[in-house]
């Protein structure tokens, strides 16, 4: 079973890391000068896609691991919440801190799936293009911590 989890946050990972690797030049460009709304759009497709990737992540685990999935209408928060705690077959998967990040995200995915993109507005994207990098750095490594204990456990 541990294996299974393993493959699936490297693929996860993989992916995710291929996202970015696609846009790169885009999210480079969007530092430097402000993006048009075509852009922005775009962006927020790949803090979208982010966000989902990492939910696949935690959901796999979820699933596999904890052989418990949220339910009800908070499912996605209490899902990102139960992925800082240590259970009896599994060590915390991500810190506090990260969490806290990440909730940023998960609520930004909730606002783009749910509304016009001509709402987009760049000050808000912008807060989580700027620290998207040290996010994805920082749940990488504990990410990576998370496959070493299940690797050794």
């Amino acid at each position: 079973m541990a294996n299974n989890i393993i493959s699936q946050i490297r693929f996860e990972i993989g992916q995710i890391d291929q996202l970015f690797g696609s846009y790169s030049d885009l999210l480079k460009r969007s530092q430097e000068s402000t993006p048009d709304l075509v852009e922005i759009t775009a962006i927020a497709a790949v803090l979208h896609s982010f966000y989902n990737g990492v939910e696949n992540i935690f959901l796999s685990i979820a699933k596999g691991l904890d052989e418990d999935v949220p339910k009800g209408s908070k499912w996605h928060r209490d899902l990102l919440v139960q992925m800082t705690q240590q259970i009896p077959r599994r060590s915390h998967v991500i810190s506090e801190k990260t969490a806290q990040e990440l909730a940023e995200y998960l609520g930004f995915r909730h606002f783009y799936r749910h509304s016009y993109s001509f709402f987009l507005k760049w000050d808000d994207v912008e807060k989580l293009v700027t620290p998207l990098k040290n996010v994805w750095t920082q749940l990488k490594r504990e990410l990576n911590l998370f496959i070493d204990s299940l690797s050794s456990g």
